[in-house]
């Protein structure tokens, strides 16, 4: 199972690129590519886009790491569909299945990814997502059954109606009470983060 880490965005609600913003001594993509890392994810492509130059030069985790594939995507002012389908093709002959992961939900960690990965592979259903009080949340997991289905998506949007149209075919895993789904898109949800970190070292 291969991890897609998606941060190639412009963060245009923020006015600077949220990969390098500073939370507990880390950038926030260090926080969320190091627990990816850590996980039981076979390999994890980091799908870059928007400045990703400075993006790679601003961050502290080691960019040799054996399981880590970077690459560009050229056309990441098409949507997040855009880097859905450029991580995907980098790995869809080798594995039967990937999760996507957003790289701006900084408290998931390495043992909700493995969660979500062995509970997925013990339901034998082509479709997994982490589930917090009663909706779906991510990451999620696409099984190869459903590939053709994700290189037709176009824009903005990921695979959210894939997951309607097949609902009886996902498996849905609790994330329990104390997961924080919250994602970075804004400096007020910046400010709440590091106060977060400040609060819980």
């Amino acid at each position: 199972m291969a991890g897609l880490l998606l941060a190639a965005g412009t963060s245009a609600r923020m006015g600077r690129p949220k990969q390098l913003l500073p939370v507990g001594g880390k950038r926030l993509l260090d926080i969320v590519l190091g627990e990816t890392l850590r996980s039981d994810l076979d390999t994890v492509v980091l799908v870059l886009g928007h400045m990703a130059d400075d993006i790679t030069a601003g961050l502290s985790t080691d960019l040799h790491h054996p399981k880590l594939r970077i690459i560009e995507n050229n056309r990441f002012r098409e949507g997040i569909s855009s880097s859905i389908i450029a991580g995907l093709s980098e790995v869809e002959n080798a594995c039967d299945h990937v999760m996507i992961i957003l790289a701006d939900m900084p408290h998931l960690t390495a043992g909700l990814i493995n969660l979500l990965l062995y509970q997925y592979l013990e339901s034998g259903l082509p479709l997994a997502g982490l589930k917090i009080e009663n909706r779906r949340s991510h990451p999620v997991i696409i099984s190869r059954k459903f590939y053709p289905d994700v290189h037709q998506l176009r824009g903005d949007v990921g695979a959210r109606d894939l997951f309607l149209k097949y609902a009886d075919q996902v498996c849905l895993v609790d994330a329990g009470e104390s997961y924080d789904d919250m994602d970075i898109d804004t400096m007020a949800d910046y400010l709440d983060l590091k106060k977060s970190f400040e609060d819980n070292p």
